[in-house]
């Protein structure tokens, strides 16, 4: 069992992740079950806020089989609270306008027993945490990292108290405003897209079904809602920002009675989950010109930051460890961990698909956030058509699933 040390007590590791989300603890636990030492550096934990918690989690992932099988073979997966987790076993998506375009998917058609599974960020991390207690080869640094330094020999990271971990890889797992990408020099393409996510959690007065519901709305945005357990559904609102402050402002149940207009049909009548809560955050798209530089390796939003329409930003951090282990795992013996050959083929196998999430993502919020008929009109009869062709149908869902 591993508790947490000072750097004064660690200086020395294979691997070292810089950062505290889901995607860099599982990335620790797969580097240390393929027997890497790993260390695993994070900034001290931020106090957290007085009061009651959300009884349900309002930030939550639409998980696929990509990531369901790293848990499950990371032993995280039946460590979860499995009365939390909802199968998501159809999804429709509705267009806008007079005559509004229709697509449903469902697992049967997809030939699956379920699409995608709805965790929150709670019950996942919590099971991460205890894996991580009691794994072999990990160790723990709390501190703010201050320098990079890289060369064919290894990287060195400089610390605020002035220890250092050296480490044959830095593995970069810190978010969209990754410091050690900005250590590296990488650039990047940045797209603000003039909207927050609005999350929030309500109970609905009929089931769901296990069915997430989707609608584009053009000027108003994305609104997605995804299943919990029992009658309840958590909403992620892509909304442009003017209105997601007003909504924000407004709070849960004016909340529950704008969504009303597109629910009421399906769900009935919503009502926010107690204690409310609504939260914000911004959303855009980031591209760096690299997932790798000398010993250094990015994954998560570190490399990649796409819309939440698809709901994949997760699926495609758990898809960067599972390749990233894989690169490293097979490498020649004479190679080291941080080779730039073996980088290369880890910044090789994700291109297509982080490529393809970020076309689509990108493609499809420009698509639907055009305001004009004819776009609309066509946009619609998109819809419809590909409702109607189910092979096409069964190769989208191939890639959503994270079966290449």
């Amino acid at each position: 069992m591993n508790t947490p040390s000072s750097s004064k007590h660690h200086a020395q590791t294979a691997i070292c992740i810089v950062g505290n989300g889901a995607i860099a603890k599982a990335a620790a636990l797969a580097f240390a079950q393929a027997g890497q030492g790993v260390t695993l550096l994070a900034p001290p934990a931020a106090p957290k806020p007085e009061g009651l918690e959300p009884s349900w989690d309002v930030r939550v992932y639409a998980l696929n089989h990509t990531a369901h099988e790293l848990l499950s073979n990371l032993k995280v997966w039946g460590a979860m609270d499995q009365q939390r987790i909802a199968p998501v076993d159809a999804m429709v998506v509705k267009g806008d306008g007079e005559q509004p375009g229709h697509l449903n998917f469902d697992a049967y058609g997809a030939r699956t027993d379920t699409l995608a599974w709805i965790v929150e960020d709670s019950n996942l991390n919590g099971a991460l945490d205890a894996a991580l207690r009691f794994a072999q080869n990990v160790h723990f640094v709390t501190g703010r990292a201050v320098g990079l330094k890289c060369n064919e020999d290894g990287a060195t990271i400089l610390l605020e108290d002035g220890n250092a971990v050296k480490a044959s890889l830095v593995v970069g797992a810190d978010g969209a405003q990754s410091w050690v990408r900005g250590q590296c020099d990488i650039g990047l393409d940045y797209k603000p897209y003039g909207q927050k996510g609005i999350v929030s959690n309500f109970e609905t007065e009929l089931p769901h079904h296990g069915a997430a519901f989707q609608w584009f709305t053009c000027d108003r945005g994305i609104v997605a809602l995804l299943p919990l357990p029992g009658n309840r559904v958590s909403l992620v609102w892509s909304a442009p920002d003017m209105l997601a402050d007003q909504l924000c402002s407004e709070g849960a149940q004016a909340l529950a009675d704008r969504l009303a207009e597109f629910a009421a049909d399906k769900l009935g009548k919503l009502t926010p989950l107690l204690p409310e809560a609504v939260k914000a955050f911004p959303l855009s798209l980031v591209r760096p010109h690299s997932l790798v530089a000398q010993r250094v390796a990015l994954i998560g939003d570190a490399a990649h930051v796409v819309h939440p329409l698809a709901g994949h930003g997760m699926n495609l951090g758990f898809g960067d460890v599972r390749d990233l282990v894989r690169a490293v795992t097979e490498r020649e013996e004479h190679r080291s961990i941080g080779d730039e050959r073996v980088l290369a083929r880890y910044a090789r196998s994700r291109k297509e698909e982080v490529l393809l999430m970020q076309a689509t993502t990108d493609g499809l919020q420009r698509l639907f956030g055009a305001n004009l008929e004819p776009v609309r009109a066509v946009r619609n009869f998109g819809l419809n058509l590909l409702d109607k062709l189910p092979f096409v149908k069964r190769s989208l869902m191939s890639h959503a699933l994270g079966r290449h």
